[in-house]
């Protein structure tokens, strides 16, 4: 079942996100006088603290506090909608969010809430539009698609779950490894595009180095017959090999990339100590290749043709071009790429003349690591 965990992620995550927010420096003395928002803050920073040691009801209190000093205060809204609903509330819960639309009727989080209320509730239908609502106000939110995807599942319109799904793992990789455990996935289990779904995770776990079906399903919790079965299809497909290695008396099957394409995506090898690094050589032909279209990009992103950026960055999303090594050598760079296409395809000309020079300087920040990533390499194979 889908929980508020969709939107936070696991209990653990949930602490750990909580707790940084609660790590905030001291206020001097003198903040009192020259900060207005100084009670405001201070009940809201108390409330996210006991968010982090899960005391609900203390919390509440807290972002009540906040809102009695402002009672506009659409963080303290939104935080203590999310503890109502953790105890339960739902009705109260709902009511802050609809204080929050009061005030901004685009707040994406809120409309992504709601939809939450609803999906408790079992109400489908209107956790769709909810959720719709939010990905309307932003369109690059992956856990709004996601849910978008586990509604329309819920609801049996397997086609459009598919295409959110889809979508949500554009923005986030992470969102096909969840999809394939989550029960409210179950109507679509049979669609092919699902099936295409964990073929993605599958070939992603023998690309990190796990080869016999044993460490995948354990790695990534798909069933055994699941894995199986991608994996079979991703050897007709001409992307995996198979193979079988002799463990005593047993022969164990094991399942290797394909050289063409494990040497465009790069490949992690598993050794009792960890992964095995590639060999410098390799490293340094990805990095003179992710080079060569980094300089293809900004000539698009210049000459102002979305069209074309568009085909360019996939080539650093891409896992078949430089998708690979763009998230070994570039993480963070890579998500925000991914963004970037997102948005580009969904606001066009718009987006490009607002964001056109970050994206530049993205990319100039990408082309200066390369040098130095290519220099330190080049020093090691002396």
């Amino acid at each position: 079942m889908m929980t508020v965990k969709k939107l936070f992620g696991d209990k653990k995550e949930v602490t750990e996100i909580r707790k940084s927010e609660a790590k905030v420096p001291e206020e001097s003395s003198s903040n009192k006088l020259t900060d207005p928002n100084y009670n405001r803050n201070k009940h809201f920073k108390k409330g996210v603290s006991l968010m982090a040691d899960e005391r609900m009801d203390e919390a509440a209190r807290a972002f009540e506090d906040a809102l009695r000093v402002d009672p506009t205060h659409i963080p303290s809204l939104l935080k203590l909608g999310y503890t109502r609903f953790h105890m339960n509330d739902l009705s109260s819960a709902m009511e802050s969010y609809n204080k929050v639309h009061e005030i901004d009727v685009t707040n994406a989080e809120a409309w992504n809430l709601k939809g939450l209320i609803y999906y408790r509730q079992k109400n489908y239908d209107k956790a769709l539009d909810s959720v719709e609502k939010a990905i309307d106000s932003n369109s690059t939110d992956g856990m709004s698609w996601y849910n978008k995807a586990c509604y329309h599942a819920l609801l049996n319109h397997i086609p459009e779950s598919i295409e959110a799904l889809k979508r949500s793992i554009e923005v986030d990789v992470k969102n096909a490894k969840k999809a394939v455990k989550d029960k409210d996935f179950e109507n679509i289990r049979t669609d092919e595009g699902y099936r295409r779904i964990i073929e993605v995770v599958v070939l992603e776990s023998v690309r990190q180095g796990y080869h016999k079906v044993g460490q995948i399903v354990w790695t990534t919790m798909v069933g055994k017959l699941e894995v199986e079965d991608a994996a079979r299809k991703l050897v007709e497909k001409g992307l995996l090999i198979k193979t079988e290695k002799s463990l005593g008396l047993q022969k164990v099957e094991e399942y290797e990339i394909v050289p063409e394409l494990a040497e465009k995506i790069g490949v992690e090898k598993k050794s009792f100590f960890g992964t095995a690094k590639k060999p410098q050589p390799l490293v340094i032909q990805n990095l003179k290749e992710i080079n060569e279209a980094v300089q293809g990009a900004k000539t698009a992103i210049e000459k102002g043709d979305v069209t074309e950026i568009i085909s360019k960055l996939d080539v650093f999303i891409e896992p078949s071009k430089k998708g690979g090594q763009m998230i070994e050598y570039f993480f963070e760079e890579h998500r925000d790429i991914r963004l970037y296409k997102v948005r580009l395809t969904d606001k066009g000309v718009e987006y490009l003349q607002a964001n056109k020079h970050k994206m530049i300087e993205l990319f100039d920040n990408i082309e200066m690591m390369i040098t130095k990533k290519l220099r330190t390499e080049a020093g090691q194979s002396y």
